[in-house]
């Protein structure tokens, strides 16, 4: 790549460099969390640059402990005490002045997290309060905002139908007379019965089966299609993610590493950790022993190394990554990477399995057919 070319790209992690940043809904810039702990400062997420556009499903991965669901939590400035976010989280409403999240009122805090971003936990059963009904969630919510609870329970019981659930037989229930599959799905409609621009998803499918994964994706996407969402889908399990998102943010060690298009990332991944990622990842179509492990560990947030943070697990690390922390440079189309040595990464880190060579993206995704 050219000096010339190299300065094109984008300076600030994970943001996208292309004109499409005017249909940004959320701009997050510099976050940052942080807990001060005995043996010192945790660094749980680390100067975080990102975009979400509109109208799209964004899915982060990562391995357990990468900054995933904090990010998620700063993103609603919902990060809990003692935790300290710092930077600014932007929200771009269709209509109406920009909105720097971190300085609402919790009130005001408060409206935004149900009316414009709203956000859906894993293990939807922590989510509800086992004293109440079904239906005393929702109204709760409606009154809770001022809205109009009889045209409210009429939008709670259209989307529980685009759920596939029975609405009346859902609201006279009790959280613990529901499946896990059920619970989870009528927690998406109370997270949606306020009408939101953004749903934020947190694991959602992680203790469910892969049947009800599948399914709840599918639904999903007619959510997405029917009330014109923007999704931002947080997991660890990466075909279950390439099955639904446009974009792929891949981050490890509290920071995002690469970013691109879903088929770009899947094809053709260019840092050294995402193409081990999906070297990790089960495939039904490839002999057990080529699947390969993730050799190291990932760095302690209080002792998280200098330079690339990735390079003590790094085949191609040399002097260069130990002393400096690489910026993201273009890969491809839309396409970012934050590593110094991500030509050689093909190379470096080649994809196992002979339909993974040819089509990562069909083999991974052929898991879940």
């Amino acid at each position: 790549m050219t000096e010339q070319e190299t300065q094109s790209t984008r300076t600030t992690h994970g943001t996208d460099s292309t004109d499409s940043t005017s249909d940004r809904i959320i701009e997050i810039r510099d976050a940052r969390v942080s807990f001060e702990m005995e043996r010192g400062v945790s660094r749980v997420l680390d100067d975080v640059d990102l975009d979400v556009q509109r109208g799209e499903i964004l899915g982060v991965v990562g391995e357990s402990g990468s900054g995933k669901s904090m990010l998620a939590s700063a993103m609603l400035d919902a990060v809990v005490d003692p935790g300290v976010l710092s930077g600014d989280i932007t929200y771009y409403p269709d209509d109406g002045d920009p909105v720097g999240v971190l300085g609402l009122s919790d009130r005001q805090l408060k409206r935004l997290r149900w009316e414009q971003i709203s956000m859906v936990f894993q293990g939807a059963m922590s989510s509800f309060n086992p004293t109440m009904g079904v239906r005393e969630h929702f109204v709760e919510t409606l009154e809770a905002h001022d809205d109009d609870v009889e045209a409210g329970m009429e939008r709670a019981r259209e989307l529980l139908s685009d759920l596939y659930l029975e609405p009346e037989r859902i609201l006279d229930s009790y959280p613990h007379e529901l499946s896990g599959g059920m619970q989870q799905r009528a927690l998406i409609a109370l997270s949606l019965v306020l009408e939101p621009d953004v749903l934020v998803m947190d694991e959602p499918t992680a203790a469910l089966d892969l049947l009800m994964q599948r399914s709840i994706l599918s639904l999903l996407e007619n959510l997405r299609e029917k009330y014109d969402l923007t999704m931002v889908f947080i997991t660890h399990d990466l075909p279950l993610v390439a099955e639904l998102a446009d974009r792929i943010a891949v981050m490890y060690a509290f920071e995002l590493i690469e970013m691109g298009p879903t088929d770009e990332i899947l094809r053709h991944a260019a840092h050294p950790y995402t193409r081990a990622l999906l070297n990790a990842t089960p495939n039904l179509d490839a002999p057990l022993e080529e699947m390969q492990s993730i050799e190291g560990a990932a760095p302690d947030p209080v002792d998280v190394p200098q330079g690339c943070t990735y390079g003590p697990r790094c085949p191609l690390a040399d002097e260069t990554c130990v002393a400096d922390e690489p910026a993201f440079t273009r890969a491809g189309p839309d396409h970012d990477v934050a590593c110094f040595h991500w030509e050689d990464a093909a190379e470096a880190v080649p994809f196992t399995g002979e339909r993974l060579d040819e089509d990562p993206g069909a083999s991974i995704t052929e898991e879940r057919r």
